[in-house]
């Protein structure tokens, strides 16, 4: 780690619940080949505190660390800006890592070109979930240029955990607090439209944990505040008849997927009345024989629809311990 009062990069590190990976995080960190950095360590008001600081403990005279009332993620890594000196900003998880030449690698790529003003990686998934395994970019892909028009259609996937130069994160207002998922998102959004240049390296540079029951794996979740950047983009910007064209569609999709999710939370509530509404709405977009039919089934028999559920659900389970 530098020594100098002005470090190249500023590394954030916001911490909620994670105090048993957040020491694999900070490890990847100082076995780095590029060593020019500070590591700023933010407590987002986190119920695991004192475990927390116990781990933290040997690490302090290497890490800046902060405590804060929870805010959620982009008020976490906000903070962190206000107190940052590096003219490169990196976002790390504090249960994903690091593979030692991330840094380096993506310092490269940033300043490739003056116009280049984020750079992401490709990463490995890993944890508490089928996907481990695989790499983000076969399961997300990253196809092209990055543009406001392809992230909304999804041909490119921008990792949260990016490097992007200080003076346009300053520029684009930080993270949008208001905003409990989907923050980083948002931000990648108002970087292209301002036609700054994201740019992307094909190479797993990091290992990106997936764990069961954390928000990214809520579907519904998800989607609501995806509509709420969308609702953001209707509000703030003034989008070229191209741009208008990809958002009102990609708009549709988005709040067809987060019927087809709220009507399976109500399904599996008991709440027939609104399964079948949102069912019913996701599907006049998505068109699905097969949908078609599970709300059919759900009109006049509600029971055997979640009887035949449970014995899919069965017959899966018993090939799967077969194999």
């Amino acid at each position: 780690m530098t020594t100098n009062t002005s470090p190249r990069i500023s590394i954030i590190i916001p911490a909620y619940n994670t105090s048993q990976y957040i020491g694999e995080a900070l490890d990847s960190v100082f076995a780095q080949s590029f060593t020019d950095y500070e590591v700023i360590v933010i407590n987002d008001g986190s119920p695991d505190t004192p475990e927390l600081e116990r781990v933290l403990e040997p690490y302090q005279p290497r890490i800046r660390y902060l405590k804060k009332e929870n805010g959620g993620l982009a008020s976490a890594r906000n903070a962190g800006l206000r107190v940052s000196r590096g003219e490169i900003i990196v976002m790390l998880d504090s249960d994903d890592y690091w593979l030692p030449d991330y840094l380096e690698k993506q310092v490269a790529s940033l300043t490739s070109a003056p116009d280049v003003a984020v750079s992401y990686t490709n990463a490995m998934l890993f944890g508490d979930s089928p996907l481990a395994g695989k790499d983000f970019m076969t399961l997300f892909p990253s196809e092209g240029d990055v543009t406001f028009a392809s992230m909304l259609e999804e041909k490119v996937h921008v990792m949260g955990t990016c490097m992007v130069k200080r003076e346009v994160i300053f520029d684009m207002g930080l993270y949008d607090e208001t905003l409990r998922a989907s923050e980083d998102f948002d931000l990648w959004l108002r970087v292209a439209h301002k036609g700054w240049k994201i740019v992307y390296l094909r190479e797993p540079l990091f290992m990106y944990r997936r764990r069961a029951g954390c928000l990214s794996e809520d579907q519904a979740f998800f989607w609501k505040n995806v509509g709420k950047v969308f609702d953001k983009i209707e509000r703030t910007m003034e989008l070229a008849p191209r741009e208008r064209r990809v958002f009102e569609e990609r708009r549709r999709f988005m709040r067809a997927r987060l019927a087809l999710y709220e009507g399976k939370q109500a399904f599996f509530a008991g709440d027939t009345k609104t399964a079948i509404s949102s069912l019913t709405e996701a599907n006049n977009y998505i068109k699905s024989p097969k949908l078609s039919v599970a709300v059919g089934v759900l009109r006049v028999a509600p029971r055997l629809a979640l009887s035949l559920y449970e014995a899919r659900d069965r017959f899966i389970y018993k090939k799967d311990t077969k194999a």
